[in-house]
């Protein structure tokens, strides 16, 4: 009876640190549009320069997916993503600063600082995916990814307020000191705690086990070692070249154009298609973060409830993620409805189903191949950016051209309806993808199952 090994939880404690990292890595992205405003006053910067320090982050994530990918792959998830977020930090704490520069070099220092931060976060991810995967079974893995998926909402929700005192009461500079400050001294938290799950001092033998038979890639960095097992550039058309990534990519795009529009455009749409103030618009923007985040955690919930129920695992993704798309489309009755607390209504009923649609890190870390889960992330990451290059641009002329949200808000749900489709018929069964010319390991145990041994899939 001695014998028995009661389990460790270490992977709760992984997930506490992707929820933590994520939630600083989207409240440092938010610093320059909780300070533009006074920035753009004191340090004398017309609109359109703001806006070209805004698209500074954008430009650069998308750039840096695959490079950072390809690092997470090649050099392991704990070193690169500590890297990640010390630089990403001290950028952000350097913005601070540039009120001390020359008139002339503000703009462009500003401009640089943004690109590099966007730069540094471009593997977290991927990295957070590949994380998920090494840690957590597959009947777990969707809550998993959706817990850190989440902290995008809770960012909004917690450092907004918080950033828009620090600027109130002590200035603009200070929110990129203290927001800076703070990620570089988690960077060394980070250091600490995480671990390979099977170096972990917190995972006993029994954990590792049980997580390793469920579906974990406990062994993911160890098949970094075997050599020509590395990540290759050739891997890249053997993964674009899958109807079912293809799908994965295209699902994404549309459903970060939804994420896209209300990062954006929608407190500009409260205050001038619908007549809010300024102070009116900022506290209702904060409604559809919350629904957003609930939604993202249900949806996690949910999707492994039904792997558990004995679902197959294209079933159990997909069903959340097609009712969560269909759900969003209810922002489009906005331009039918008069009242202030029906349009409140619709949009945060859309964000509540874009978060439980949400599932796309979960599905990469049930899709993506072993040997290249950072690069795989990576590619993911870059389709689904994307939108935050296009969609503000096409909102952006249809406005123009219109004078109205109308067909703004068909276009975001037109996305949401693609999504949707995009799974249903393009992805077909969601499993992993096998590369090939991929040397097998030595020493390892078998692949272990992609689906509970208790949840056959069906």
């Amino acid at each position: 009876m001695g014998e028995v090994l009661k389990q460790t939880r270490a992977r709760y404690l992984i997930l506490l640190m992707l929820f933590l990292v994520t939630t600083i890595n989207y409240a440092d992205r938010a610093t320059i549009s909780i300070a533009g405003s006074t920035m753009q006053k004191e340090l004398g910067i017309d609109a359109v320069m703001l806006g070209y320090i805004f698209s500074a982050f954008g430009w650069a994530y998308v750039l840096g997916q695959i490079p950072g990918g390809w690092l997470l792959d090649r050099f392991g998830s704990k070193r690169v993503y500590f890297i990640s977020i010390f630089t990403w930090s001290l950028f952000t704490l350097l913005q601070g600063f540039v009120d001390t520069l020359p008139v002339a070099w503000t703009v462009v220092t500003l401009f640089m600082l943004r690109f590099l931060v966007g730069f540094a976060e471009a593997p977290s991810f991927p990295g957070n995916a590949r994380i998920v995967a090494a840690w957590f079974p597959t009947a777990e893995r969707g809550t998993a990814s959706a817990i850190f998926n989440s902290a995008q909402y809770f960012a909004t929700v917690i450092f907004a307020p918080l950033m828009g005192w620090i600027v109130h009461s002590f200035g603009w500079e200070h929110v990129f000191i203290v927001m800076g400050s703070i990620g570089i001294l988690f960077s060394f938290v980070w250091l600490k705690f995480i671990y390979n799950p099977k170096d972990h001092p917190l995972a006993n033998r029994a954990e590792v086990e049980h997580i390793a038979a469920n579906g974990a890639l406990v062994d993911m960095d160890q098949n970094r070692r075997v050599p020509g097992n590395g990540p290759k550039w050739e891997h890249i058309k053997q993964l674009v070249s899958s109807r079912m990534m293809a799908g994965i990519y295209l699902g994404q795009f549309c459903i970060n154009a939804i994420t896209y529009f209300f990062l954006t455009w929608f407190p500009v749409y409260l205050v001038q298609e619908r007549g809010m103030t300024i102070l009116k618009a900022g506290i209702i923007a904060s409604l559809p973060a919350i629904c957003g985040f609930i939604g993202g955690v249900l949806g996690g919930v949910l999707s492994d409830w039904m792997l558990r129920r004995g679902n197959s695992l294209s079933v159990a993704r997909k069903t959340p993620i097609v009712c969560g798309m269909l759900l969003s489309m209810t922002m489009i009755l906005c331009n039918y409805v008069e009242s202030d607390w029906m349009v409140v209504g619709f949009m945060a009923l859309a964000f509540f189903g874009k978060g439980i649609g949400a599932l796309g890190w979960a599905v990469m870390s049930d899709t993506s191949p072993k040997q290249i889960a950072g690069l795989s992330g990576g590619i993911f990451n870059t389709c689904g950016n994307l939108s935050s290059i296009t969609t503000p641009i096409v909102i952006g002329y249809i406005i123009a051209a219109t004078g109205s949200f109308k067909w703004a808000l068909v276009f975001v749900g037109v996305n949401a309806f693609l999504a949707a489709f995009s799974y249903l018929f393009i992805v077909g069964e969601i499993k992993r993808v096998e590369l090939k010319g991929v040397k097998p390991e030595t020493g390892s145990p078998a692949a272990a199952p992609e689906t509970p041994a208790a949840s056959p899939a069906r």
